[in-house]
């Protein structure tokens, strides 16, 4: 590896803006990007449902995510099955991806018990909240991996706002020091909740971040679910020969609320939220295909119904479980429950009688 680590400057493209001509990705056949459509189109659909979920009451606060599924999909595609994926609650819905069901995330937004999985089934992380968490969780076990002598890579996925925690830069450096076989990926959408990236970093490019920690980085158009793809790709094959950690800056516009509970009207500027939807990367991919004679109107439309399908049939499985039990929070708690938690845990039972 070089002394000093890569930093790409631009923006990588595959699918062409601007009068910028398209690209095909080696090792894509019509069949995968046809598989990626569907995923990009699932999760959409995942989104859009609960946020009017949401709406009537049916779970709790969302994370909207509208606008970043391409750079979820890049990112998943661009994995083998055993490879890992550490998700924030951005990317709540990426385990539809690896085969969880519908009714199992909506769950988690249900704070219902059975909205949690066995990771090691799928090979997804539990969502971490906090922000940046993940990112240490996914050094250690990326360098596990290597240690077992495993050729398996983790992926992990966060916002621009985590990179000014300390768990970005401690999970970062552990990653460089370790060599370990992961790859970093930065959705960087612009906002840190309310905050603007200008005023919650002084970095001029995030990528730029990573030859701190001695490891390359990748820009990329995260409007562009095949640059993505490639980007990642690319870094997946760099950790599986054992030079390390990439960071991947995803480039995109959070044009949505950071969550339902957000009214963004307070600090957005609403001709840029427009100009930016128009750039939406699950419409710019339909037109990219439709423009390689790969996807038909008639296609486009069978997929987004069997998606919508799919979440009307998992919030229905979701409303039909019985209410989870209130005393499972007492449970597990200690060995040896202290007796102002026994008192508690009493008090819970003479008010559900």
């Amino acid at each position: 590896m070089a002394n000093v680590p890569v930093v790409e400057q631009g923006l990588r493209r595959v699918i062409g803006v601007d009068g910028d001509p398209d690209r095909r990705v080696e090792g894509l056949d019509d069949d995968a990007l046809l598989a990626i459509h569907r995923s990009l189109v699932l999760l959409r659909t995942y989104d859009e449902r609960s946020v009017v979920y949401h709406s009537q009451g049916r779970i709790g606060t969302y994370a909207i995510y509208r606008g970043h599924e391409g750079i979820q999909t890049g990112v998943v595609h661009a994995l083998d099955d055993r490879d890992w994926v550490f998700p924030s609650y951005r990317e709540s819905a990426i385990g539809l991806l690896r085969g969880l069901s519908v009714t199992t995330i909506l769950q988690w937004w249900r704070g219902h018990p059975s909205g949690w999985w066995n990771p090691e089934d799928v090979n997804v992380a539990s969502i971490c909240v906090p922000i940046g968490t993940q990112i240490p969780h996914a050094a250690g076990l990326a360098w596990g991996l290597r240690l077992r002598g495993s050729d398996a890579v983790a992926a992990v996925l966060f916002g621009d706002g985590a990179t000014s925690e300390g768990s970005f830069h401690e999970g970062a450096n552990l990653a460089g020091v370790t060599r370990a076989p992961l790859v970093l990926v930065c959705s960087n959408n612009q906002w840190a909740i309310s905050t603007p990236l200008a005023e919650q970093t002084a970095a001029e490019r995030l990528a730029d971040k990573a030859i701190g920690y001695g490891m390359p980085a990748i820009r990329v158009d995260g409007h562009d679910v095949l640059a993505v793809y490639e980007a990642v790709r690319e870094s997946v094959a760099r950790a599986r020969a054992g030079d390390g950690p990439t960071f991947v800056e995803a480039v995109t516009y959070r044009s949505a609320p950071h969550a339902t509970a957000d009214d963004p009207s307070l600090y957005i500027d609403p001709e840029r939220v427009a100009g930016e939807l128009e750039r939406d990367c699950v419409l710019r991919y339909e037109d990219y295909l439709h423009r390689l004679g790969v996807l038909d109107e008639a296609g486009a439309a069978s997929v987004r119904e069997e998606a919508l399908a799919t979440m009307r049939a998992g919030i229905q499985e979701a409303e039909n479980e019985p209410g989870g039990d209130p005393e499972l929070l007492f449970a597990h708690a200690y060995a040896e429950p202290p007796a102002a938690l026994l008192r508690d845990l009493d008090e819970l039972r003479r008010v559900h009688g």
